[in-house]
């Protein structure tokens, strides 16, 4: 519990540093070709990917802290370590942007944290089949905003593009774990729900 809570605080507070260096594009983009239009896109889109790996960090800390599995809290702490980069990774970029993170962010949190909870306490393959499930959504999501970025913005895309690429693992390692899969309504419930966080983070 008291882990989670420290989690609470790095996470909105900024703090959290990455493991990994940040992805660098190929090749290496110009953030001063960008147009005052095209960095306030850039910005909105990666505030979006920042807010949802707050939410991923909430959701990995509070299923780590209901399973009874050693085995499987040890792996969503890795995945969480591994989701800690791209928040590390997106507050750099809307940094450099000149874009701020959402005023929301407390309020992201603790709905994810509680949604992790529930889904933990349903059972372990219950759990696996969220984290399935969230990371089908954040695959597709990503891939949409790789097509919303401005061609321009480089930089921005080679952190999306290796986002992209460990939200697909994180499914296929839950999945080997035995993931059982959601009921429809709970799947379309968690669409309708990203797509407010989504919409609502543009511009909050």
């Amino acid at each position: 519990m008291l882990s989670s809570v420290d989690n609470a605080l790095r996470t909105l507070g900024g703090s959290v540093t990455a493991a990994r260096p940040c992805p660098q594009p190929k090749p290496r983009g110009d953030q001063a070709s960008l147009t005052p239009e095209q960095r306030r896109e850039s910005g909105a889109l990666m505030r979006v990917n920042h807010v949802g790996e707050v939410c991923a960090q909430a959701m990995y800390q509070a299923q780590a802290l209901t399973t009874r599995s050693p085995a499987l809290r040890a792996r969503l702490i890795e995945a969480a370590r591994e989701e800690g980069d791209h928040l590390a990774w997106t507050r750099q970029r809307m940094n450099q942007l000149g874009a701020r993170p959402s005023l929301l962010n407390p309020f992201w949190y603790a709905g994810a944290f509680s949604f992790g909870l529930l889904a933990g306490r349903a059972g372990d393959p219950t759990s696996l089949g969220f984290v399935v499930e969230t990371e089908r959504q954040v695959e597709r999501h990503l891939q949409g905003h790789l097509e919303r970025l401005p061609e321009a913005d480089h930089a921005s895309k080679a952190i999306v593009e290796q986002m992209k690429s460990d939200e697909i693992h994180h499914a296929e390692l839950a999945r080997s774990a035995g993931a059982r899969q959601l009921p429809l309504p709970v799947r379309l419930a968690m669409r309708a729900a990203a797509k407010v966080m989504t919409t609502t983070a543009h511009y909050i």
